[in-house]
């Protein structure tokens, strides 16, 4: 039998409703019928480089906080990037961004910071604006539920 692959969450939950988001992606992401994945999730401020090495796929979460990503959420790239910089090129990744307006900066720091690193995103972002629905739980358990069912399969 294969080894696992290991799939890594690293999402700011600083609240009730980002906690269940984080949450509804580790659901999906551990989905009964995904057999050979094994999902990690960290807070950012406890991942590091060593986890992103040993990883095969990742997720990311964040908030949106004056227009950008969460400090947490940077404190983790800026740890994270030289040391993953050459090591973890077209690495598959996907993320979501809780976002009480419209989430446009959050989105262009995430996508220019991973543009850097050469990671490639397999799902478009996911940006749950405005007022807080639940349809955003299920969204981010879908989103779970791909990258893991994607690197359970082969896919990426």
């Amino acid at each position: 039998m294969d080894a696992k692959k290991r799939l890594l969450i690293v999402a700011h939950a600083p609240s009730p409703n980002t906690l269940t988001l984080r949450d509804a992606a580790v659901q999906g992401a551990r989905h009964e019928d995904i057999e050979n994945v094994e999902v990690t999730v960290l807070a950012p401020l406890d991942a590091g480089p060593e986890d992103v090495l040993a990883c095969d796929a990742i997720i990311l979460g964040t908030t949106e906080n004056l227009g950008y990503m969460s400090g947490a959420l940077k404190d983790f790239f800026d740890r994270s990037y030289y040391p993953c910089l050459e090591k973890t090129q077209g690495l598959p990744f996907a993320y979501f961004i809780r976002a009480g307006h419209d989430g446009t900066g959050t989105n262009r720091a995430i996508e220019s910071i991973t543009r850097g690193l050469r990671w490639k995103r397999i799902q478009e972002p996911l940006i749950c604006r405005g007022e807080y629905q639940v349809a955003f739980e299920y969204q981010c358990r879908e989103l779970g539920m791909y990258v893991a069912a994607s690197l359970d399969a082969g896919l990426v």
